[in-house]
């Protein structure tokens, strides 16, 4: 995984943190990814210089309009890829992983032929 297909993933996991809990800390950011603190601590010092997210030392992690116009992109690509391979028979933990590795590489073309499917 490249260094750019982790920070979508961080900020998707920010929106996703956001809009279950309200909030997201960096332990809750770790604890749902499955990653390190520092891991945590660099993808956020990063996200903070390409103006993505605000954050001070002890504070939760806010996504700017940059960040969450970036981390919606892929929160929705996510869940229709994720539903599409669902619909297909594939098991639920396993479509969210092939679809966590699609949303980043898939033409908008195909993901907007597969999201016209679901819609029918």
């Amino acid at each position: 995984m490249g260094e750019c297909e982790a920070l979508e993933n961080y900020l998707k996991q920010i929106l996703i943190l956001l809009e279950t809990k309200g909030y997201a800390r960096s332990k809750d950011i770790a604890d749902s990814m499955g990653v390190s603190k520092p891991s945590v601590s660099i993808a956020m010092k990063k996200l903070k210089q390409n103006g993505c997210i605000m954050m001070n030392n002890r504070s939760p992690v806010y996504l700017t309009d940059k960040g969450f116009s970036i981390a919606r992109q892929f929160y929705d690509r996510y869940k229709i890829l994720k539903g599409f391979l669902v619909q297909l028979g594939v098991d639920e933990k396993i479509a969210a992983k092939d679809a966590c590795k699609m949303e980043h590489d898939l033409s908008d073309e195909s993901l907007a032929a597969i999201s016209g499917l679901l819609i029918r």
